[in-house]
């Protein structure tokens, strides 16, 4: 039975549970089977939650998502009477007694979490390999990194453990795991998913929130569960036109599509991933959308430093808050050396420092959405390099200069879209000779998720990925 269920989507899962022909319980127990069996190889899921989900699956309301496996990343969306960790021993001890709104909504959906995904700490890192817990590894080839932060979700999907995972983005952490691991990520427009109840935004709106999943209707079924608007939140987009489940399958009509294959910080971007845009901007012209090669007028170099500023600005405010809610002064000793550095920096930014980058980031999603004026849709490729090796972000003093610099290339495409709020999406399309998965990122107006739906399923039906499996 675990392998029945275990490539079916979400959708599918919870459509056995709407006929009658499965129960919440059977698909749980199925998953947890598989996870019992597989994660050891991955590191996937960093606390299990199995009992809470046996109880949840035999009371699971009737929502849309009924009965689905999932496994919820464990960085910013709390689960009440869990250990939430961050994937930092600074919260050490620390258990919520109450759900993130994100939570809620996805328990209120039918989804039932059957354990807490691997991050690296705090989401600093395109990479999920935090010393509490260890690497997760890509199940393509674990000797090799899942992209991160999401990358603990990520395995475990791209595994067929859990057909949706959580994920979270604050510069590429839903795109660049689902990238490595050949997954379809959306990264949802800024705040189409409230931060509620602790949080009104993260770093000025550079953090939001959706999941990475096989198909594209299961992202859309899960968004469709979380989004709007909570009492109190300090901005929100324009609600869709109609749910975005009814996007999935509709014709996108003809969109004018910019191909941008040169990294966005001046880092040397791979041959493969080249290819692999490449080959997806000719899969766009074969469906029978122009595309021309253009690049947005921005001072690449100047988004990089801000961005940069704008993390340190938010890691400042993350640890502050941490202290603050644990009453735990911040130490050395409690901090991987990447975020005890970053920590440092952070003291040293200001509040004017951190103004001004926010004033000059606002003033670059204008020059952005000027482009969008002419452009339906940005293609490019949504890493520089496809997955490396596990231990390639390693920081020690010695290799603080290296380390630092394969950051900044191999996430190098990714982190303007949250600075600009736009939607921005992940679609496998390719793989490497060496087996690896290729993605392709595809970004749309501000508040326009449904024109890159439509687009996904398109290009899903023309050329699918889901039958691509790895060998785990």
């Amino acid at each position: 039975m675990s392998d029945d269920f275990r490539w079916l989507d979400a959708t599918a899962q919870a459509e056995l549970v709407a006929k009658g022909e499965a129960a919440p319980t059977e698909l749980v127990e199925a998953a947890i089977a598989r996870a019992e069996a597989i994660n050891p190889a991955l590191n996937a899921i960093v606390i299990p939650m199995y009992d809470e989900a046996r109880a949840a699956a035999r009371d699971a309301p009737d929502g849309p998502l009924k009965g689905v496996p999932f496994v919820l990343k464990d960085l910013a969306a709390e689960y009440a009477g869990v250990p939430f960790n961050e994937g930092s021993r600074f919260l050490e001890g620390y258990v919520p007694d109450e759900d993130q709104e994100l939570t809620r909504r996805y328990k209120a959906a039918g989804l039932v979490t059957i354990g807490k995904g691997n991050t690296s700490e705090y989401g600093l890192l395109p990479t999920a390999e935090p010393e509490l817990y260890g690497p997760a590894r890509n199940p393509w080839n674990t000797d090799h990194m899942t992209g991160g932060s999401s990358g603990g979700s990520s395995a475990a999907v791209a595994a067929g453990i859990v057909p949706v995972a959580h994920a979270n983005d604050g510069g590429g952490s839903i795109r660049i795991p689902a990238s490595c691991c050949g997954l379809f990520g959306l990264k949802p427009t800024r705040a189409r998913n409230s931060l509620a109840p602790h949080y009104g935004d993260m770093g000025n709106g550079i953090v939001h929130e959706h999941v990475v999943s096989r198909s594209v209707r299961d992202s859309a079924a899960v968004l469709d569960a979380t989004s709007g608007m909570v009492a109190g939140d300090p901005y929100a987009p324009a609600p869709p036109d109609r749910p975005f489940t009814q996007e999935v399958g509709v014709d996108p009509g003809k969109l004018r599509i910019a191909l941008m294959t040169s990294s966005m910080n001046g880092c040397d971007v791979h041959g493969d991933c080249v290819a692999a845009a490449e080959a997806a901007a000719k899969l766009c012209e074969s469906l029978g959308h122009d595309v021309e090669v253009a690049t947005p007028d921005v001072a690449w170099e100047k988004t990089a430093n801000l961005f940069s500023a704008l993390w340190a600005g938010q890691f400042g405010w993350i640890v502050a808050d941490w202290s603050r809610r644990l009453g735990r002064a911040p130490e050395e000793k409690y901090f991987e050396p990447w975020t005890w550095r970053m920590w440092e920096v952070a003291q040293q930014t200001s509040a004017a420092d951190y103004l001004i980058s926010v004033q000059d980031a606002q003033a670059i999603a204008r020059q952005v959405a000027r482009f969008f004026e002419t452009f339906d849709v940005l293609l490019t490729p949504t890493v520089a390099a496809p997955p490396l090796p596990v231990g390639s972000f390693k920081w020690t003093p010695e290799r603080r200069r290296e380390a630092r610099t394969a950051v900044a290339q191999f996430s190098s495409h990714t982190p303007i879209f949250n600075i600009t709020g736009q939607p921005a999406m992940n679609v496998p399309l390719n793989w490497n000779a060496a087996g690896l998965p290729i993605g392709t990122q595809f970004a749309g107006r501000y508040g326009d998720e449904a024109m890159l739906f439509r687009l996904a399923s398109q290009l899903e039906a023309a050329q699918p990925w889901a039958e691509r499996r790895p060998d785990i």
